[in-house]
């Protein structure tokens, strides 16, 4: 051929291959994907350049390997155009030696290059072009030809060109792709984290169980496949596991599913909360395990199953589980962990629901005895009596109200823990005789509450009494000690949906009390007399505190002497009240009522005014009264207020060191021994005495006296009575008591000469009674000053 064709004919090859290039940076830009891209390669660029067979490999940076990704080749008649070697390492050939490098390779005959690996149709000349975007190998890309020395300079310099394109390309794309995938990434875990959070939040907010795990099925549903999805709850001790959630194909079973001892063995459920790990299964791992005869399958087979223990506390264990039916959807390891975190929210929001009933119940119900306490039976009282309103007219409520007999002195004697063993026992014995639909309440101390609904005839009552009086009546074997149990009950009804609760309360209380001091196993029902007496209560409840404020109330005062010269050393300060309506109201009537309502505070610190100022003015008046002492309520002795108060009393009306002092009863301090110690100590600087009153009278003050900061003890009226006679052996006791602990004695209600003549044979310094003055208003205790008795 002339030179001049020759140049012409390579001008025109060289015309096309730019074609082709120029063609090719064109359409690179509107391809998205790497397949597309290799696609394009082969089809458009490489095959138009008269290629007949070439590969594209992409590299594996882990790997080291060439893996094929396109290709275009001459087909044989009966088959179509394959790779043998669809995989190369970077040590394997002339493309691996190619992508090792970095560097291009032409060669004019393979046949004798070592490097060269034959493929099923054995090449004579081979360029193999590595892909390489800044010195970092992509691929390779590597044509063959059956003739000898087929490719050229222009050969390599146009496929080196395509490669550089195509490594940019690529490049460009993959980080394209991984920037997507960030993004993807980043959505999936701000949407996990939320997730995670909002599960966070429900197990903190939730107060319903059901509630809780509906929304956190909502939640779960948004991050993972869960065809079907369930929580169970397995009691240990009962070997029960109780499905509390079920979601069963995409529908939610609204009752509980209990799985009895026999199902429950059967069950892969059964089998992870004994190996107590997380199980993950396909299809194929679910039925090994069957074949294994760890669980039989029950109900349909998933594709993939995944489940994970918890525990809620040393009883209560549970599961939670999902299950896929599609083949196309599979849970992993990431979904494992997602139902970990949640499998914890729901055992901590399972213990706070737990530890909330425990307080509710706590908070309803007393911690001894189990039964109901005061607030629960009156919430139940107060929605019976609502209920009245659409009951039978013959419908009626019932209160019996319950004091164990002589619960106090075994208590004193034998200990609390023996009387806590006696009232469970009796508790026991009565829960057995009443309705499930009663409510057995403990009210405090020894006082129980037995509320029966709905009572259409009152011989139902009397039935109920009988049943308690006889379960009652044999002798109860606590703690080795023989004990006889028996209550005096009071009885009230409520007929009305208008009743009050309390007023119930009130009036059953009342019976009771009645009951009480009937004797022993009495039984007393609520009457006319008793409402008279709850009303005049409540008159003078009401009316204490305008006494008060309107100087109702009047100090009169009982000479306190001594025995053998009959010298008066003080008063004792006695409290009237001057009712404008009433008259004379007696202090056995007010004070009870002011004890049983707080009000006895405010009638105290009234009271202790009013003898403040009477020694302020006996002592501005030269009067040598010696001291007063007010009887004041064991109230006082709670409070560290109280020393304050008498302090101020003292500062206020500039009073005489021990011209103030106070009288109390001995179960006042006894109650609170430690801190009615320290009221005493705070009272000293003072030099305020304390008077013991009605010593002798109860159960506990000699096992305490020694330790209580006293100055002064008062025989009991009771025991002075039987001195008319001869000597009580109780007073000699109680004056030889006191000698030791270095006390004085007061002897009070002497009425009779030859009581007085007795107690002079005696270590007894000091009485009074009736016998040398009653208590009289101040202006006679003026003159008893002045003249004696």
């Amino acid at each position: 051929m002339p030179k001049s064709l020759d140049a012409a004919f390579a001008l025109e090859v060289k015309t096309d291959q730019l074609h082709i290039i120029n063609q090719f940076s064109s359409s690179v830009m509107q391809l998205d994907t790497v397949e597309e891209l290799l696609e394009y390669v082969t089809s458009e660029v490489v095959s138009r350049l008269g290629f007949i067979e070439c590969v594209i490999y992409l590299a594996d940076d882990k790997t080291r390997t060439l893996k094929e990704m396109a290709s275009i080749g001459t087909a044989s008649s009966h088959d179509t155009y394959h790779i043998d070697r669809t995989e190369i390492s970077f040590d394997q050939g002339i493309t691996g030696y190619v992508a090792s490098t970095g560097k291009p390779l032409m060669i004019g005959d393979v046949s004798e290059d070592p490097r060269y690996i034959a493929d099923s149709r054995p090449a004579l000349s081979e360029l193999c072009v590595p892909l390489v975007y800044k010195e970092k190998v992509l691929g390779v890309i590597d044509c063959e030809h059956p003739q000898k020395d087929y490719y050229n300079d222009a050969h390599l310099e146009i496929l080196s060109t395509v490669a550089h394109l195509l490594s940019a390309k690529i490049n460009q794309v993959r980080t394209v792709e991984d920037l997507q995938q960030t993004v993807m990434q980043l959505n999936d875990a701000q949407k996990l984290e939320r997730s995670m959070l909002q599960i966070a939040n429900l197990t903190y907010q939730s107060s319903e169980l059901d509630s809780f795990f509906e929304s956190l099925h909502g939640i779960i549903t948004s991050l993972l496949r869960a065809d079907n999805f369930f929580i169970g709850l397995y009691d240990k001790q009962l070997d029960v596991l109780d499905l509390v959630y079920i979601i069963e194909e995409g529908v939610r079973s609204n009752a509980h599913k209990k799985i009895s001892k026999e199902q429950l063995k059967d069950t892969a459920s059964y089998y992870l909360l004994n190996i107590d790990q997380s199980l993950l299964f396909t299809k194929e791992e679910f039925q090994q395990h069957i074949d294994a005869g760890h669980f039989k399958m029950v109900g349909r087979q998933a594709e993939s199953w995944l489940g994970v223990p918890f525990k809620v506390n040393e009883r209560i264990s549970g599961v939670i589980a999902v299950q896929s039916y599609s083949k196309s959807y599979h849970y992993d390891e990431h979904d494992r962990a997602l139902l970990t975190y949640v499998s914890r929210q729901i055992s901590m929001a399972i213990d706070r629901q737990l530890s909330r009933q425990e307080l509710e119940h706590r908070a309803l119900h007393d911690e001894l005895t189990g039964l109901a306490n005061r607030s629960l039976l009156i919430e139940r009282i107060k929605h019976a009596i609502l209920r009245l309103a659409r009951a039978d007219k013959r419908n009626q409520h019932a209160l019996l109200y319950l004091d164990f007999d002589r619960f106090k002195s075994i208590n004193d004697s034998l200990g609390h823990e023996v009387g806590d063993h006696f009232l469970v026992k009796i508790c026991e014995l009565i829960l057995g005789t009443i309705r499930n639909t009663d409510t057995f309440a403990r009210l405090g101390g020894d006082e129980f509450a037995i509320f029966m609904e709905n009572i259409t005839d009152k011989q139902q009552i009397n039935d109920a009494l009988e049943r308690i009086q006889q379960v009652l009546s044999e002798p109860l074997n606590i703690d080795g000690h023989l004990l006889q149990a028996s209550t005096s009950i009071g009885v009230a009804f409520c007929e009305s949906s208008r009743d009050q609760a309390y007023k119930l309360l009130q009036h059953a209380d009342a019976a009771m009390y009645e009951a009480k001091s009937s004797g022993r196993g009495k039984v007393k029902f609520f009457n006319n007399t008793m409402r008279k007496k709850l009303k005049n209560h409540a008159d003078i409840e009401n009316d204490l505190q305008h006494g008060i404020e309107h100087d109702d109330f009047e100090l009169y005062y009982q000479p306190i002497f001594t025995i053998q010269d009959t010298k008066v050393v003080g008063f004792e300060a006695l409290v009237r009240w001057h009712h404008p309506s009433k008259g004379f109201v007696s202090p056995n009537d007010f004070i009870p009522v002011a004890e049983d309502t707080g009000q006895i505070i405010n009638l105290d610190l009234h009271l202790l005014e009013l003898a403040a100022k009477q020694i302020a003015k006996w002592t501005s008046e030269g009067k040598a009264f010696g001291r007063i002492t007010v009887n004041v309520s064991s109230r006082h002795f709670a409070s560290l207020d109280f020393v304050a108060q008498i302090h101020s009393l003292y500062k206020q009306y500039k009073l005489p060191l021990g011209s103030l002092c106070l009288e109390i009863t001995e179960s006042g301090l006894i109650g609170n021994l430690e801190l009615a110690t320290k009221i005493i100590k705070g009272l000293e600087p003072l030099e305020v005495k304390l008077c013991l009153d009605d010593f002798g009278t109860g159960y506990s003050a000699l096992g305490y006296l020694h330790q209580l900061p006293i100055h002064i003890l008062k025989i009991d009226k009771s025991f002075i009575d039987h001195l008319n006679k001869a000597h009580n052996p109780l007073v000699d006791a109680i004056l030889s008591l006191a000698q030791s602990l270095k006390l004085d004695v007061v002897a009070e209600g002497i009425e009779t000469e030859k009581q007085l003549a007795i107690l002079k044979q005696t270590q007894c310094k000091f009485g009074q009674g009736f016998l040398k003055a009653k208590p009289m208003p101040a202006s006679e205790a003026e003159k008893v000053i002045t003249h004696g008795l």
